[in-house]
């Protein structure tokens, strides 16, 4: 493809993107798994049916909360492929990919086939890096897609304001999606960037620091809760793109953060709780996979009060067809 043609593309996805981040949440969708371990595409083809109807602003298939970790590429392959046909071009599809950069590469290629229209970069695997060795990641990948893609810093990946700049200026390259929360250095990071680049919340529970992440400049979140109660989740992003305090405490208070209190009792729990109530509401996601655990009695337990004052707060019940 000429310069010119992937430029005008990349354009086009992060106009798109833009549209869709102030029209409602980023949907982060579940892997559906059977009992039996094995990918249910039935039943995901389901479950992301009705993630898309709730009409997010961009659905981010097989990224951390559709555990990518845990997928072959002819699962990823079937994953994205899937998440791309029910989206049917109404909005657009962020494939996740990572690890090392060359394994990167065969991911971002696979996502191309599907259809995928750009690609969420997560961090690399286990070894820290310095910021040169994180650019470079980031321009090898590039290198090797015609997709455009976020980078991801969390974990052991954290730009500097010098490395955003290089960063923006990789072709391909559109935007950060931050879960760091350090607003100290994230506002540095908007300050840094040019004018036209991306910044995403991409912390855990991001609605409990939605508002801190706005007064930076970086307004746009993705919404775990989504993934099981998209009835709350776009409640709260309504709340908040109104102004009303009111509305957006009593969800904080009486649900987000009973929720992140139950999230931060065991590893693994900001999917293995969110698949647990997606279940809850007889959505067909099946178990997690190793090495996530499915919570015990005694938190599915609180999770179901958790759930249930959420749901009352908006009003909606507690099944749902998939």
């Amino acid at each position: 493809m000429e310069q010119s043609s992937a430029e005008a593309e990349h354009r086009g996805v992060v106009q798109r993107l833009r549209e869709g981040m102030a029209g409602g949440v980023l949907s982060f969708p579940l892997t559906s798994f059977g009992e039996d371990g094995g990918l249910d595409l039935e039943a995901y083809r389901a479950y992301l049916a009705a993630q898309v109807a709730t009409a997010p602003g961009a659905v981010f298939p097989a990224c951390g909360t559709g555990e990518f970790s845990a997928l072959d590429e002819d699962e990823y392959r079937a994953v994205v492929r899937t998440a791309v046909e029910v989206a049917g071009g109404r909005l657009p599809v962020v494939a996740g990919t990572g690890y090392g950069w060359a394994q990167a590469v065969r991911f971002a290629r696979i996502a191309e086939e599907a259809g995928a229209d750009a690609l969420l970069v997560m961090p690399h695997y286990l070894v820290e890096a310095p910021q040169d060795g994180l650019v470079e990641q980031l321009r090898r990948i590039a290198g090797g897609t015609r997709l455009p893609l976020i980078a991801y810093q969390r974990g052991q990946v954290a730009f500097t304001a010098a490395s955003v700049r290089r960063i923006s200026a990789i072709p391909g390259v559109i935007g950060l999606k931050d879960g760091h929360s350090d607003l100290d250095r994230l506002q540095r990071l908007t300050l840094a960037a040019p004018d036209g680049f991306l910044f995403f919340n991409g912390a855990a529970t991001a609605e409990i620091q939605a508002r801190a992440y706005a007064t930076v400049g970086v307004p746009a979140y993705s919404s775990a809760a989504h993934a099981f109660a998209p009835e709350i989740a776009d409640a709260f992003f309504a709340a908040l793109r109104d102004g009303d305090g009111t509305a957006v405490d009593v969800l904080l208070r009486d649900f987000y953060i009973p929720l992140v209190e139950l999230r931060d009792r065991a590893p693994g729990y900001a999917v293995s709780l969110v698949k647990a109530a997606a279940r809850m509401r007889g959505l067909p996601v099946g178990p997690v996979r190793a090495p996530l655990v499915d919570p015990g009695p005694g938190d599915l337990a609180d999770l179901e009060q958790v759930l249930d004052a959420g749901l009352g707060i908006v009003g909606a019940e507690r099944r749902r067809r998939a």
